[in-house]
């Protein structure tokens, strides 16, 4: 089993094949550190573990989102820092988020549930961008806007923007949640940071290098009431030079999938990827429907929760 932030590639595909191993397994979801065409060259299976951390780590994104703004980590060091004299009208003024618009760039399972939690719990109206339509996610904050509107309060709305930028513009609050690739590598830079609200609050779980830190350092410096929560990071463990003194910056080590549920989950699904690979079971149909494979109270099914080169390798799926 592999971590996220260590790099399988061809020497230790080969290595591996060498030894007589089959599998390996990253204990994530994602799997941008692996070259699955090295993998699939020396006929190693590659095994990830989807469907376990999609609220866990959608929940993270949201507490990030309300820490920032209104201010939560700024204000607890002021008052352990005994520097509290007694309430003040403008202390630590944040952003009310009922009634305002959150963005959502990438709106798979987590960004989905991500938008679910802010709509549902501060009644905030969505932008969306994805390249494939969130039917429905649509759907929910339609139903959710009639039920407002029955009770005699403001509906909620939602929008599928035609481009990033246009999310970027409009949203008040706007979490990430892209897969990294190529088309994804400083998905926020320089120009993208300068068309966003001067007091927008801008939210990373999913990969460090969609974020351009150098930039975002500079942004976060001439903006002081631009606010960001992050997890992750460009040069993870390190932090670009001046984030830590950054007052409107909220970081956090990588925790977006640490509730013990999901960690637990995710190291259980990555032993079942290499255990059912080697008694030669069949890959798992669904591999977002994991819940099987967790049941403390049964055996988990004869198959491999999720093998991201399945096809490739020519390995039959199970009629489980």
């Amino acid at each position: 089993m592999l971590q996220l932030t260590e790099d399988w590639g061809e020497a230790l595909f080969s290595a591996l094949s060498r030894a007589g191993g089959k599998a390996f397994s990253n204990m994530a979801v994602g799997y941008n550190n692996v070259d699955v065409n090295a993998a699939n060259k020396y006929g190693v299976a590659v095994g990830n573990t989807p469907g376990v951390l999609t609220e866990t780590t959608a929940e993270l994104a949201a507490s990030l989102s309300v820490a920032a703004s209104r201010r939560i980590v700024e204000a607890d060091e002021f008052m352990r820092a005994g520097l509290y004299d007694g309430w003040l009208p403008h202390l630590f003024v944040g952003n009310l988020l009922k009634g305002q618009t959150v963005g959502v760039i990438g709106a798979g399972r987590i960004g989905s549930a991500y938008a679910r939690m802010m709509i549902e719990g501060f009644k905030m109206n969505l932008i969306y961008y994805d390249l494939y339509q969130a039917t429905r996610l649509e759907k929910f904050v339609t139903a959710y806007g009639e039920f407002l509107k029955a009770n005699g309060e403001q509906p909620v709305t939602w929008k599928r923007a035609g481009s990033m930028e246009e999310v970027l513009r409009e949203g008040d609050v706007i979490s990430l949640h892209p897969i990294l690739d190529k088309t994804t590598y400083h998905l926020i830079n320089k120009e993208r940071l300068s068309i966003m609200k001067k007091e927008a609050i801008l939210v990373n779980c999913s990969r460090g290098p969609v974020v351009d830190e150098v930039a975002l350092v500079e942004h976060l410096k001439e903006n002081p009431m631009f606010r960001v929560g992050l997890d992750v990071f460009e040069d993870e463990p390190y932090m670009k030079p001046g984030l830590a003194d950054m007052k409107n910056a909220i970081v956090v080590p990588h925790i977006a999938s640490a509730s013990k549920w999901t960690r637990e989950g995710m190291a259980t699904l990555a032993a079942l990827n290499v255990l059912g690979k080697i008694k030669g079971y069949p890959v798992w149909s669904n591999p977002n429907n994991v819940e099987p494979f967790l049941n403390e109270n049964s055996p988990p099914p004869a198959a491999c929760p999720s093998i991201v080169n399945a096809k490739n390798l020519g390995l039959t799926a199970s009629k489980l």
